[in-house]
């Protein structure tokens, strides 16, 4: 962005040792007083990069935030980093936020003369379980809470990435062409687009959709239209999500019907699973560990054990909600990296342990939407300002209208509703409009 384009604002960089082997970057942006909406937006990361969301924070500097990023402890994205620093993992996985929020309260108050009258978060993906984190960790750090997509039960997500690869590769060569996925998803698409009663390139709840990818089963001859038997396991093992061999246990959610368009990425025809170096260097510390070798009865509860400080599955957030603390959640049921149901299970838990949530706490599932951001539903909305509004005004959200584009245009509107409920069309209109839809529990 050019530079003569940018609000005027004093960057900070500093550097955080909270203790030994513990090296934290961070940076402050601070605009002009006379522009300055005395609110702080701390930022996450996606990953487990090191890059700061300079775009996020540019965009809330533009909206007068005082915003703040870390680089999370290390530099990169291999996770080599950790092998051997465990405080560098813990830095990672939660103190390094934390450290970037005090530092930023204290640089605020020191610059402007006066704290900041609201600090928020904002992240997804891996920002979204940093933001989580901070509710549940620190839950004084924010007054509110933006989390899309969030990767909390991270252990267990990488569990998924190996049991989806392993899935694909236990008989050798990979057993699901990327070819045939275009295919798969445009079975479930007419399978289950029109559940809703609006038939408009979106499942608005895919639990509701019952597809089985033995509809496809190839009648002789395989070709690029249809699945052979072995495909058709590989597919269910995806959908149903990993499991203990030996007790049948579930041992994390499975990917919904609707998000096969983005399996490539993280499995489908991939030589090595995702997040490999996750179990190379941070569980079992061999660079030349083999996948092939992971005990899906033994090791998970190593792994679990090992390593519990980077999950993020704490549900009791009582001490949040008591201080006043509110969080948007957002995510997208075509999301093809963090399954779906993950994230409605959080929010239920929370609901039990908690006492309720809809004092504080409303998670919106996005129709259409892949990981974070894209998709074909009405994707674009402003969590920011919701959250802002029901901070600043006690304007609970009862629902979030959000739009979908075409070539720069807005052709479509649609209310995005607190979980349980989802958006019903009425039956009138095109079904283009968010006016013609209602929110509803049943």
């Amino acid at each position: 962005m050019p530079a003569a384009d940018r609000p005027a604002y004093c960057r900070v960089l500093a550097v955080a040792t909270p203790v030994p082997d513990s090296e934290i970057h961070l940076e402050i942006w601070l605009p002009d007083a006379k522009s300055w909406n005395g609110k702080l937006l701390g930022t996450g990361n996606g990953g487990y990069s090191s890059a700061l969301a300079y775009p996020q924070m540019e965009a809330a500097l533009r909206r007068g935030y005082a915003p703040a990023g870390s680089d999370t402890g290390h530099t990169g994205e291999n996770l080599s980093f950790g092998d051997g620093h465990p405080q560098k993992i813990a830095d990672w996985a939660w103190r390094a936020v934390h450290v970037m929020t005090e530092a930023a309260q204290q640089v605020i108050a020191r610059y402007y003369g006066r704290a900041a009258a609201h600090s928020y978060f904002a992240g997804c993906s891996t920002g979204g379980q940093q933001a989580l984190t901070e509710a549940q960790r620190f839950p004084n750090d924010y007054d509110g809470i933006v989390a899309g997509a969030p990767g909390i039960n991270r252990i267990r997500l990488n569990v998924g990435f190996l049991w989806n690869w392993r899935a694909l590769h236990d008989g050798g060569a990979d057993l699901l062409p990327a070819s045939k996925l275009p295919v798969l998803h445009r079975a479930v698409m007419s399978a289950c687009d029109a559940l809703d009663g609006l038939e408009d390139g979106v499942i608005s709840d895919p639990r509701r959709c019952r597809f089985d990818p033995a509809a496809l089963l190839c009648r002789g001859t395989d070709d690029a239209e249809c699945l052979t038997p072995a495909e058709i396991g590989i597919v269910r093992k995806i959908y149903d999500g990993a499991r203990n061999p030996r007790t049948g246990e579930p041992l994390f959610a499975g990917w919904e019907r609707g998000s096969e368009g983005g399996w490539g990425a993280y499995f489908v025809g991939r030589r090595e699973p995702a997040r490999l170096d996750f179990w190379r260097y941070w569980v079992f510390r061999n660079p030349a560990w083999d996948p092939m070798s992971f005990d899906f009865n033994r090791n998970v509860a190593q792994a679990d054990a090992e390593l519990a400080g980077i999950a993020s599955n704490n549900a009791d957030l009582a001490a949040f909600r008591s201080r006043g603390g509110k969080i948007v959640a957002y995510q997208g049921w075509a999301d093809p990296v963090v399954p779906p149901e993950n994230t409605v299970q959080y929010f239920d838990r929370v609901e039990r342990v908690t006492g309720g949530t809809a004092g504080f706490f409303r998670l919106f599932m996005v129709p259409g939407m892949s990981h974070c951001a894209g998709g074909s539903g009405a994707i674009t909305f402003d969590a920011l300002d919701v959250l802002d509004q029901w901070v600043t005004e006690s304007k609970a959200p009862s629902q979030i209208v959000a739009s979908h584009s075409t070539n720069g245009k807005v052709d479509i509107t649609r209310p995005l509703c607190p979980w349980p409920q989802t958006a019903r069309w009425t039956g009138s209109g095109r079904g283009d409009a968010a006016s013609q839809f209602v929110c509803r529990s049943d």
